[in-house]
């Protein structure tokens, strides 16, 4: 890594789901046939656009502004209005499913021993907090964790990047990176000043981020 005064980032801010582990997307995907419903299809109607912030109730929910029983409810009776037959058990056991990615463990705790502010930005909802927190050594990885319920923010609204930075002790937008699974989420960094990577693979990934920042 090139020393702290020839960098040209001082921040790297990583997402939760499909980054530090496998994707909840590819985990609710998995239902979309038993709906009769394509994965996009299925995401969509649950989770409403990804790549907006919009009213939809799953939106509102990772906003902290309703919790997760309003939008069960309101899932249901959108289900019953479409003559959809629609189970949610699968999402108790959702968290349980996902995997650890090494590779961005190792990541996050080198940039952060070489200096780096480290901060993990994630859209998650409220009742959420106590299953997916465990999975991660949060406190050896990341100067900072906003977690989008809490602070009534989500990606991809460019204010929550402005938020972290912040709290990371006023970081500049164009001196940070972003790395998402979803590209929604990485448009969203981009509109606040930041780089973006996309993680579409681990290990790719933590490869395009070490030859950006050197």
């Amino acid at each position: 890594m090139p020393s702290s005064t020839d960098r040209r980032f001082d921040a790297v801010v990583f997402d939760f789901s499909g980054v530090m582990v496998s994707s909840a997307f590819d985990a609710i995907a998995r239902h979309a046939d038993g709906h009769g419903m394509t994965e996009d299809e299925f995401l969509e109607f649950l989770l409403g656009p990804y790549a907006e912030d919009s009213d939809h109730a799953w939106h509102r929910a990772e906003r902290g502004e309703i919790g997760i029983l309003d939008w069960a409810t309101d899932t249901m009776a959108r289900a019953e209005e479409a003559g959809m037959g629609l189970d949610l058990s699968f999402m108790a056991g959702m968290l349980g499913d996902l995997e650890v990615y090494d590779v961005m463990v190792d990541a996050a705790r080198t940039l952060r021993a070489d200096g780096y502010r480290t901060s993990l930005l994630t859209n998650n909802i409220a009742e959420g907090r106590d299953s997916w927190r465990p999975l991660l050594p949060l406190d050896d990885l990341f100067d900072d964790v906003l977690d989008s319920s809490e602070v009534g923010l989500r990606k991809p609204n460019p204010e929550i990047y402005l938020l972290a930075l912040a709290r990371l002790g006023g970081i500049e937008p164009s001196r940070a990176v972003m790395l998402d699974d979803h590209p929604g989420n990485c448009a969203g960094a981009l509109a606040a000043g930041m780089q973006a990577i996309q993680v579409r693979d681990p290990a790719e990934a933590v490869d395009e981020l070490r030859a950006l920042l050197s």
